[in-house]
C-alpha cells in the first residue's frame, strides 16, 4: 500500500509550525546584524558577524526538508525516523536564540547544550539508520542535519565564552584566556577532523560549518587584540580547511563510484534468492 501525504499529518503540521517559529527566531538575529551582533558580548573567540549567515543556508535547506516530508521517501526518514525530535529541536533552538539575543548568556549556554544534544540525537539516527537512497535524502535531510550539527558545536563554544569569558572590549587577554581560547580552537579543528574521518567519504557539511566559523574568528580577532589568538585561529582554520578538502575528495570518489558500489553490495542478496 502506497503512502498518502496525509499519513502522519499531525506531525507534519507540527513540523511546519515549529519550523516557522524556529525560522522567525533566527531571522530576528540574521535580518538585523547591527543591533544583535555588534551589541552582544564581544569575547576573544567571537567571530565576524558574517559567520552567522550560515543560519540562512540551514534555514533554506530545512524549508526543503519540510516540503520533502510529504513525499514517500521524505516520510520514511523525517516522520518515521526523526519523528517528534524535530519539533523539540525547533522549540529548544528558538528559546536559545532569544535568550542569547537578550543577553541572558548563562541560561543561553544551558539551552545551547540542550540544542546540541537534540541535534546530536537526530544526527545519529539519520547517519546510522537512514543511508541516503536518493538525491532528496542527501540534499534535504543529510546536508542540513550535518550543517546543523557542526554549527551547534561552534555555538556551544561561542556561548560558553559569552557566559564565562572576559569582555574583549574592556579586558586584555590574559594567560588563562589565551589558553582557554587555544584549547577551544583546537577542539573545533579536531572536531572538523573527526567529521572528515567519520565515514569513508567524510562529513563535508559539518566540517565546512566549523571551518567557516574558524576563519570568521580569525577575521574578527585581529592582531591588535591578541596576536597569539589571531594567528592561532588562522592556523586552526587552515588545518580545518584541509579536512574540508578531504571531504570534497571523498564525495567526488563516492559519486564517481557510487553506482558500482551499490551494485556490488546488492549482488549477494540477489544471488541468495536464486
Amino acid at each position: 500500500m502506497s503512502d498518502s501525504w496525509t499519513d502522519g499529518i499531525l506531525l507534519k503540521i507540527a513540523n511546519i509550525i515549529v519550523y516557522f517559529l524556529f525560522l522567525g527566531s533566527n531571522v530576528y538575529t540574521v535580518a538585523a546584524p547591527h543591533d544583535i551582533y555588534f551589541t552582544s558580548r564581544d569575547t576573544y573567540i567571537t567571530p565576524a558577524p558574517w559567520a552567522f549567515l550560515i543560519w540562512s543556508l540551514i534555514h533554506l535547506l530545512l524549508l526543503g526538508t519540510i516540503i520533502y516530508q510529504f513525499t514517500p521517501s521524505g516520510k520514511k526518514v523525517i516522520i518515521d525516523g526523526i519523528s517528534w525530535r524535530f519539533p523539540l529541536l525547533g522549540i529548544l533552538n528558538a528559546i536559545y536564540v532569544n535568550l542569547w539575543a537578550s543577553h541572558h548568556y548563562v541560561v543561553a549556554f544551558i539551552f545551547a547544550l540542550f540544542v546540541s544534544s537534540a541535534v546530536t540525537h537526530i544526527y545519529y539516527i539519520v547517519k546510522k539508520f537512514h543511508t541516503p537512497a536518493n538525491a532528496g535524502d542527501e540534499v534535504l535531510v543529510h546536508l542540513p542535519i550535518s550543517l546543523y550539527h557542526g554549527w551547534t558545536t561552534v555555538l556551544v563554544i561561542l556561548t560558553a565564552f559569552d557566559a564565562f569569558g572576559v569582555n574583549a572590549l574592556t579586558h586584555p587577554a590574559g594567560v588563562w584566556t589565551k589558553v582557554f581560547v587555544f584549547l577551544a580552537l583546537f577542539f573545533l579543528e579536531a572536531t572538523a577532523a573527526t567529521y572528515a574521518f567519520s565515514s569513508p567519504e567524510g562529513d563535508l557539511p559539518a566540517s565546512f560549518a566549523i571551518t567557516w566559523s574558524l576563519f570568521a574568528i580569525f577575521a574578527h580577532q585581529n592582531v591588535h587584540r591578541s596576536g597569539f589568538i589571531h594567528w592561532s585561529a588562522l592556523v586552526f582554520a587552515v588545518l580545518s580547511a584541509v579536512w574540508v578538502f578531504r571531504g570534497v575528495y571523498g564525495m567526488f570518489t563516492r559519486f564517481r563510484g557510487g553506482s558500482i558500489i551499490l551494485d556490488e553490495e546488492r549482488a549477494p542478496l540477489v544471488g541468495g534468492h536464486n
